[in-house]
């Protein structure tokens, strides 16, 4: 899913996907914040997260936390959702990091 389209979606408030942050923070607004995925304890958290959803819900994941080729968080997060059998999940492409890709573009963000 391309930033902008995402973007939109939370600007204008309907039809909003589940939107999980397997990086080190949720930048998106609402967004869940799992954490690192690549650590064994957050990607059982982002698990149990997805365990009692529609497997046809919209899901969006996202980390940015590097280059998607650095990334050690992007593919647990999407085996984890194949193999649990989920049919509609895209990954918001942040090919970059989620400075440059998002907080740099104007799209919203959650205020820390």
């Amino acid at each position: 899913m391309q930033p902008a389209q995402l973007a939109e979606t939370i600007m204008s408030g309907k039809d909003l996907p589940i939107i999980i942050s397997v990086g080190p923070g949720a930048i998106i607004p609402k967004s869940i914040d799992i954490g690192m995925v690549g650590e064994a304890k957050n990607l059982e958290k982002l698990k149990l997260q997805l365990r009692d959803i529609s497997r046809d819900k919209e899901i969006v994941i996202y980390c940015g936390c590097c280059p998607f080729e650095h990334c050690p968080n992007v593919r647990p997060a999407i085996t984890a959702l194949k193999e649990m059998k989920f049919s509609n999940y895209y990954l918001l492409n942040i090919p970059q990091n989620i400075r440059k890709d998002w907080i740099d573009k104007g799209y919203p963000k959650v205020d820390n």
